[in-house]
């Protein structure tokens, strides 16, 4: 077989992630009942109903600045002295305002009637041989320094949509529209584990003491972190043997009350990956090899009522394929509405000279002039890259880059 061939032959066993995830979000049907939570405690979760709002936001036009409230045509130019008829602090009642006079005004406290601008402070002094009387500097622009009623939310409005995953912002706007409760879709229920005896966990044995070919268990760590970021409930069931009853016991015992079983390492294709073959004994598996590196090995199945997802063992593998494939699927399980990570366009400065048969996802991170600078070792067993990096350039198949070319670059901050 000529190389053009086998190049052609490998290309054509692999799906595409665009394949893959539609597929896998076909299969994501939103998880039934959601909960009521605090606003206090809803960060990350997903919205159930939308946000109607009862009320203006703010309720009445407020002052944006410490200052004087005036009437711009009693300051017609500058050097103009006027009284000051009353003090206006935040959250008091204010008397309308006496013609030719100013009143004190705080931040956030009501425009009294008649004012229709405030002057900051600073363009303000009092007069010392006139007590009671300040002069204004320069003179206003009408509605200077005013926040209007509802300028911010106005009553009937929809603030947060159904489907929404909650941010500290959204929950802060829930809050200023008298939001003590939220109604959120139900937390999927995960079971993770890893497969490989070669597996250890830190603090079990001192690296001094490793055995030959045994390593910490990283994924267990940040497989975890990245389901409880998602809002998920976490079962972990530790490292699982490798060895075809144990793979088995472990599967069948996490299917019992579980959404989704999660597991890394073990669906490729050796002798010692046991994965598939108890998969399609309990259930049913799609093993698919999927078109990106890093990450090809991924497969999706059902254990029961349990969805299965198998993550590739190598570390950066796995936290890759999670980011792009798991993720979105968690989310639509909670019926989340905004799936995709969304990329920026921006200058790479670095060469990528070697064109892969499949979509690559490179660590990179963003530097002082803007531009991309790539991690110098792109093996999937570097964790150290996802880390230095603070995204990762979406490089299409058989695409090289050159320094100058503009990319696609996914900050992690759109996937974490």
């Amino acid at each position: 077989m000529t190389t053009a061939r086998s190049a052609a032959a490998f290309k054509s066993a692999l799906k595409p992630l665009d394949e893959a995830l539609a597929e896998l979000l076909g299969h994501a049907v939103p998880l039934a009942g959601t909960e009521t939570v605090s606003t206090f405690d809803a960060d990350g979760r997903v919205l159930a109903e939308d946000v109607v709002s009862t009320l203006q936001v703010p309720p009445a036009d407020n002052s944006a600045m410490d200052g004087y409230a005036v009437r711009v045509a009693d300051v017609p130019g500058a050097a103009v002295a006027l009284r000051v008829s009353q003090r206006i602090p935040a959250g008091s009642l204010a008397g309308a305002l006496e013609p030719c006079t100013a009143a004190r005004i705080f931040t956030g406290a009501p425009i009294p009637a008649g004012a229709d601008a405030v002057v900051m402070q600073e363009d303000c002094e009092p007069l010392a041989d006139k007590e009671g009387f300040i002069r204004i500097r320069q003179p206003p622009r009408l509605a200077q320094w005013i926040r209007r009623a509802g300028e911010d939310v106005t009553r009937g409005t929809t603030v947060l949509s159904k489907g929404e995953r909650l941010t500290p912002a959204a929950l802060g706007l829930a809050a200023s529209i008298g939001m003590s409760f939220l109604q959120v879709a139900r937390r999927p229920r995960v079971a993770l584990f890893s497969t490989g005896d070669e597996l250890v966990m830190p603090g079990e044995v001192a690296p001094a003491q490793m055995r030959p070919g045994a390593i910490y268990n990283a994924n267990r760590f940040f497989l975890r972190a990245l389901l409880l970021r998602l809002g998920c409930e976490v079962s972990d069931f530790g490292i699982v043997p490798d060895r075809r009853e144990a793979t088995l016991d472990a599967l069948l015992s996490a299917s019992q009350a579980h959404d989704v079983i999660l597991t890394s390492g073990g669906v490729s294709v050796g002798e010692e990956d046991h994965i598939k073959p108890a998969v399609q004994q309990l259930g049913s598996l799609g093993l698919w090899q999927i078109a990106i590196k890093p990450g090809k090995p991924f497969a999706y199945g059902k254990v029961g009522a349990a969805h299965f997802i198998g993550l590739p063992g190598n570390p950066v593998s796995s936290f890759v394929t999670f980011l792009v494939l798991v993720r979105p699927f968690l989310l639509r399980l909670q019926g989340g509405t905004q799936l995709a990570a969304k990329s920026i366009a921006a200058p790479a400065h670095f060469i990528w000279p070697r064109a892969d048969q499949r979509r690559e996802f490179l660590r990179v991170r963003r530097n002082a002039a803007g531009g991309l600078e790539l991690f110098a070792n792109q093996s999937s067993g570097v964790l150290t890259s996802a880390v230095w990096g603070d995204g990762m350039v979406d490089n299409p198949a058989g695409q090289t880059i050159a320094h100058g070319d503009t990319v696609l670059f996914i900050p992690f901050s759109e996937l974490l």
